[in-house]
């Protein structure tokens, strides 16, 4: 039987694997395709990106606590096998934020960086995605 917090967990996943879909295949392409200079996008997206990291690391570090080892009674396999998707997705999100991040503001080597971010991005939302189907099938 799942508690109240466990059931919450598919939500959460969810959030995070919706969030980071809708900000990387809609929002920011229509920013890019509708603002007037690229300075203005660029500077609007890294907003929304600092948002989205903040996020990932809310939903990440909850569906941690609902997970970590030994809380639930009848935890399954599945439970445990989510935690290295979570953890993942979770230092990914701060490595972007504290890491990538900063680099990209600052138009140090630009396109290395972008690279690097947008691979680190993509890495995250598979793990988000992971996480929210294995929370998700059926036993």
């Amino acid at each position: 039987m799942l508690t109240r917090s466990q059931a919450l967990s598919p939500w959460l996943a969810a959030l995070w694997w919706g969030s980071l879909t809708t900000l990387g295949a809609l929002v920011v392409p229509m920013l890019f395709a509708n603002l007037p200079t690229l300075a203005m996008a660029g500077a609007m997206a890294a907003k929304l990106f600092a948002a989205q990291s903040w996020l990932s690391i809310g939903c990440g570090v909850l569906l941690l606590l609902i997970h970590r080892p030994g809380q639930a009674p009848g935890q399954n396999g599945r439970s445990q096998a989510v935690l290295v998707f979570i953890l993942l997705g979770v230092l990914l999100a701060l490595l972007s934020e504290f890491a990538v991040a900063p680099r990209i503001v600052s138009r140090e080597n630009l396109r290395l960086w972008h690279s690097v971010g947008s691979a680190m991005f993509a890495l995250q939302w598979l793990c988000a995605g992971v996480t929210f189907w294995k929370l998700t099938r059926k036993s």
